[in-house]
């Protein structure tokens, strides 16, 4: 069936579209904070009946934390699952709101109307994109062109405890001839992307002990190690003048950018400037032969998050403190061995390490990057349509954030996932004020059903 009348649906609908994602935003689904969890499981009970008056067949399936929500759809083409999470950030600090975070209200700004609540970009009003396109194509002809299965999660704000044991156990039912995640963003206002590249995570605490307790420095400076000034050369040797890692091993599995998507990149005439400037910098730091995107994009990288040793309240102490400790993470590319780099990491601070000086560390997480197989035919197809919706034509472009549920549909279902959003740069996700523009929501409606046409074929 041609796509114009499902399109045209949509526009004739979109009020009815934006009442029912109000209505979904203003459920507090804040899944890290216990004190929400019925709210957490009301959002899921929406979500159940929502997609029932769609003509889903759907449940709300427990876990040991929040509930899943798995729905499906007989149709005739290929079988897509979406994959998108009902949960959301903490609203904290509330006095930097201009109003209720749970009363969501479209508001005009010098950019164009937006949708300004909690969960308003990060995922609520991502994930309606795609009801909003299954609720258009059932409206207009009955059915849709696919055989389509939904899953919600409700803990990714919180880590997703839940996820990786449900997938598992449930493996058989979620897989699909490719998986569909909204939870990116467009380059720019105008250009839709779709994520081909995600970093992976390390994450990495060091505790250097010295003395067995703080010290006078008038006293013991001098003779005695400072654990901070350790510490501080630790860091200080993580990278090279070339700003490159110096950790053994790390760029084994980092790949080269292939040359058509390399072009890709160059064609979006990222402005480097101006994305520094916006947060007061001029000079990109990082690998001197790289630019900035590829840092950004495809590029490995090690950075320090947060440094604590000896007094740091008002006035000043001469003390030479017992312990020093840094929060240390590493963002992953290609088929980087997150394991063997915590390993290496670890042994090169041993290895460092004075006489008197000892070291614990605690791990914060690890997880591969993945990469998308975009010579798999639904990824230009989906270009296409994406293309066909825009002003711009849809790239293929990497993402320097963490999306390990793209990862895991590989690993565990045997799914490749494909990603595609619409949320701006300046949505304030997990911050005060977050919005999402009703531009976004309108098309991103559109562009999943011209999406559903085009994989159907």
């Amino acid at each position: 069936m041609p796509i114009e009348p499902v399109l045209n649906r949509i526009d004739a609908e979109l009020p009815q579209s934006v009442e029912r994602l109000k209505a979904l935003l203003r459920i507090p689904s804040i899944s890290t904070d216990p004190a929400y969890a019925a709210d957490c499981d009301k959002a899921a009970d929406w979500l159940v009946e929502d997609l029932r008056t769609i003509g889903f067949s759907v449940e709300k399936r427990a876990t040991p934390g929040h509930p899943m929500v798995v729905a499906h759809s007989d149709g005739p083409g290929p079988h897509v699952l979406f994959y998108g999470h009902y949960d959301v950030q903490p609203v904290d600090p509330l006095e930097l709101w201009d109003r209720d975070p749970f009363e969501p209200e479209l508001e005009d700004t010098p950019k164009g109307r937006v949708i300004r609540g909690r969960g308003a970009s990060d995922d609520k009003g991502q994930l309606m994109t795609f009801v909003e396109a299954c609720r258009a194509w059932k409206a207009e002809t009955g059915a849709l062109p696919a055989r389509v299965t939904i899953f919600f999660e409700g803990e990714e704000e919180s880590g997703s405890p839940s996820l990786v044991p449900f997938m598992k156990e449930n493996a058989a039912e979620l897989a699909s001839d490719i998986a569909l995640i909204c939870d990116t963003g467009l380059f720019g206002d105008a250009t839709p992307g779709i994520v081909t590249m995600l970093r992976g995570l390390l994450g990495e605490e060091i505790v250097i002990t010295g003395p067995s307790k703080d010290l006078h420095s008038g006293m013991y400076g001098g003779p005695a190690m400072n654990p901070i000034r350790v510490l501080a050369k630790i860091i200080a040797g993580l990278h090279d003048a070339q700003g490159r890692v110096t950790v053994p091993g790390f760029y084994d599995g980092v790949p080269e950018l292939p040359d058509a998507i390399r072009a890709q990149w160059e064609a979006l005439n990222f402005d480097a400037a101006a994305f520094l400037g916006e947060v007061g910098l001029s000079d990109p730091a990082g690998e001197t032969d790289r630019s900035p995107l590829e840092m950004i994009w495809s590029r490995p990288t090690c950075e320090i998050n947060g440094i604590k040793g000896g007094y740091t309240g008002e006035g000043f102490k001469t003390v030479l403190p017992s312990t020093a400790s840094a929060k240390i993470s590493f963002r992953l590319v290609g088929t980087q061995d997150p394991l063997k780099i915590r390993e290496s990491f670890r042994a090169q601070v041993r290895a460092m390490l004075p006489p008197d000086c000892d070291v614990t560390f605690h791990d914060h997480g690890a997880s591969a990057a993945s990469q998308m197989a975009i010579d798999h035919p639904a990824f230009e197809k989906a270009r296409k349509a994406l293309s066909d919706e825009w002003p711009n034509p849809a790239a293929y472009v990497g993402s320097g954030g963490s999306i390990p549920v793209a990862g895991h549909f590989k690993r565990i279902v045997g799914t490749d996932a494909m990603l595609i959003g619409f949320a701006k740069d300046d949505d304030a996700i997990h911050s005060p004020n977050e919005k999402y523009d009703l531009e976004s929501f309108h098309k991103g409606i559109r562009s999943w059903a011209r999406i559903l046409a085009a994989l159907a074929e």
